[in-house]
């Protein structure tokens, strides 16, 4: 990743520079600070975008750690003639799409601004049908990604969680599957999804 410092000054706000910085500390150092620097601003715009397409709290959750899963894994790829913002919007997107089109579900235009923790906003403008290669391999990915992540889990953990991602069953298809409640099975996948989004962030866990 090639980032000329004077051209970062003229063209990005100073947000997007501070990105460039943990993205360089990440991608040239391993700096994991910098990995979970980066999940701590945007991890919650992240969930909303998701969660506005999607309209399910838990598809969310689980969508949101896929797309920083793939952003990370993918961070060295990152082009810095776009912010971050955008290109992890992008992929988190994307992915929902791909979730949406596979579970055909209803869904509502995301062309609209998404509020940041410090209420600056960032404009997205994506077509649903605006799948460019890198785009698709992203998403090829997916399953790899995951499968890699959860292995790591343990053991109580993993069953859960494959037929959550991989089967994609229902908390209701999983309870009966697993002869459990399903509060206990709500309990104990978001439980996982935490230990998840720790295992992404300190991207050891799926590099």
């Amino acid at each position: 990743m090639e980032v000329n410092p004077a051209d970062i000054q003229k063209q990005f706000s100073s947000k997007a520079r501070h990105d460039f910085k943990l993205i360089r500390a990440a991608v040239d150092n391993g700096d994991e600070k910098a990995y979970a620097e980066l999940m701590q601003i945007y991890k919650k715009p992240v969930f909303h975008v998701v969660l506005k397409m999607v309209r399910n709290p838990d598809d969310a959750e689980d969508l949101t750690i896929e797309a920083f899963a793939k952003a990370f894994r993918n961070l060295h790829k990152f082009n810095p003639e776009f912010a971050f913002s955008t290109w992890l919007f992008r992929i988190a997107t994307n992915n929902c799409i791909d979730f949406i089109r596979k579970n055909k579900i209803k869904t509502m235009s995301i062309d609209s601004a998404v509020k940041m923790g410090d209420g600056d906003e960032i404009q997205l403008e994506f077509r649903d049908n605006d799948l460019n290669p890198a785009d698709t391999t992203i998403k090829n990915q997916k399953i790899e990604i995951m499968r890699h992540v959860v292995s790591r889990l343990p053991d109580k953990y993993q069953r859960l969680v494959s037929l959550r991602y991989f089967d994609e069953l229902s908390y209701e298809e999983i309870a009966t599957e697993l002869k459990a409640p399903l509060g206990t099975v709500k309990a104990q996948l978001h439980r996982a999804r935490e230990l998840l989004f720790d295992m992404v962030k300190d991207k050891k866990e799926f590099i």
